[in-house]
């Protein structure tokens, strides 16, 4: 009876050698760099930064931050907007017009060249830059783009408003 016992006690002692063997020899140091199907680790990362945007929706919480006057944030929106969207001119114009009013104007300047190839030639363009050169002090840059978009468009009445603008900054002294 005694030898039986003895015989069972090391087949159990075996079979837990042979199992902390085969666990042993399971584990590696990189054993987290494998994904289920041996494939690695990378293709079960998170990818919550990977976002999905409706076409409009970027471009909709940027016109809305600009005009509650939050142009940091707008500024934010439209950068990442151009990032999703770098063929939308409606991203581009926001995106400039932001960098515009937090000072910003190297990057104003490079959103103003990518425009110059999407809409170049309109009314609002040369409005949107010669806005960006009145918010530098440069009037007479400034109203040179005035009066080219005032030419394209004489029934613009942001331009108009530019222009009048204009008008009275010269006007008055600077205080």
């Amino acid at each position: 009876m005694a030898t039986s016992q003895i015989r069972s006690q090391i087949r159990c002692l075996t079979l837990l050698l042979v199992g902390g063997v085969a666990l042993a020899g399971c584990q590696s140091a990189a054993f987290d760099d494998l994904a289920a199907f041996g494939d690695s680790a990378k293709t079960l990362e998170d990818d919550s930064a990977v976002a999905f945007y409706k076409n409009d929706e970027l471009v909709t919480k940027g016109k809305l931050q600009f005009q509650e006057k939050n142009y940091g944030k707008s500024y934010a929106i439209y950068k990442r907007a151009v990032t999703v969207f770098p063929k939308d001119p409606s991203a581009w114009l926001g995106f400039a017009a932001s960098a515009d009013m937090i000072g910003r104007f190297d990057t104003s300047d490079r959103a103003y060249q990518q425009l110059s190839g999407m809409i170049g030639n309109t009314a609002v363009y040369y409005n949107n830059i010669g806005y960006s050169h009145l918010l530098r002090g440069d009037l007479p840059k400034a109203r040179r783009y005035f009066l080219k978009a005032y030419e394209l468009d004489p029934t613009n009445e942001t331009t108009a408003r530019n222009l009048e603008l204009m008008k009275n900054s010269v006007k008055f002294a600077q205080r």
